[in-house]
């Protein structure tokens, strides 16, 4: 009996093998198709590919949550923050007439457009007040350097009764959360944990983390910006949503 427990424990400890799978058949909110889901690993949250337009958990679940608030958003003026090519970003670029997308590239002046693409930050954005009927981003507010300053500037943009949608890895869960890097005197971070860097679709170097959101990143939202925060949590493989990080945070400007 100990031999077979030894064995099993050292089995359980190998990695997964590079053919091991997880298929749901479903329907992809993203695409609007009937697809399968698949993954070749179990980190699901980035490898939980719709099998039509390779959408992940977190872009299906985003689309979904819009739908559920804003049934609408065709008509309204939305405005996205580093948006990507698939997914949410794509069916919204598709559909909504009035969207704009934005990137930040700290070395061209703002409000320009730079490679067809509107130069904002958003801790500093040079839109006028009560433009958008929505905001979205996705993974961006574990990356800004002043979120207090995004949060503001987003609500100031947002017009009453619009909502920032936004899905951010929500990595501390109950525990407070932390302030991982601040920008250093030369522009570059200054990591005040272990450094950490995600893939950034406009610059190869990646885009360093600066935040460990909690929980209690409602109570931030609220404090520095006056909006009111849900978080919405989605599992149905039949939309192909389970991963980890799924939560989409919907805060709306009263």
């Amino acid at each position: 009996m100990d031999i077979l427990k030894s064995i099993l424990n050292k089995i359980s400890n190998l990695p997964l093998p590079s053919f091991f799978y997880f298929s749901h058949k479903g329907y992809c909110p993203c695409c609007d198709k009937r697809v399968v889901f698949r993954s070749t690993d179990n980190w699901l949250r980035d490898y939980f590919f719709c099998s039509n337009c390779y959408c992940i958990p977190r872009e299906r679940t985003l689309m979904l949550t819009i739908e559920k608030y804003f049934p609408a958003w065709r008509d309204l003026v939305i405005h996205e923050s580093s948006p990507g090519n698939r997914g949410t970003s794509a069916k919204l670029k598709k559909y909504c007439k009035k969207y704009i997308p934005t990137h930040y590239y700290n070395d061209k002046l703002l409000g320009e457009k730079v490679n067809g693409i509107r130069n904002e930050n958003l801790e500093d954005q040079t839109f006028t007040d009560e433009t958008f009927d929505l905001v979205i981003t996705q993974d961006v507010m574990e990356h800004v350097y002043e979120p207090e300053n995004a949060f503001k500037e987003i609500a100031r943009t947002l017009k009453k009764g619009g909502a920032h949608i936004f899905t951010v890895p929500l990595v501390n869960k109950f525990k407070p959360t932390e302030r991982w890097a601040i920008k250093g005197n030369d522009g570059e971070p200054y990591f005040l944990k272990t450094p950490e860097y995600h893939l950034n679709p406009i610059d190869p170097k990646g885009t360093p983390v600066t935040m460990h959101w909690g929980f209690d990143i409602v109570n931030f939202i609220r404090d520095n910006s006056g909006l009111e925060t849900t978080i919405e949590y989605i599992d149905d493989l039949n939309y192909g949503i389970r991963a980890e990080f799924i939560e989409v945070l919907v805060s709306i400007k009263e």
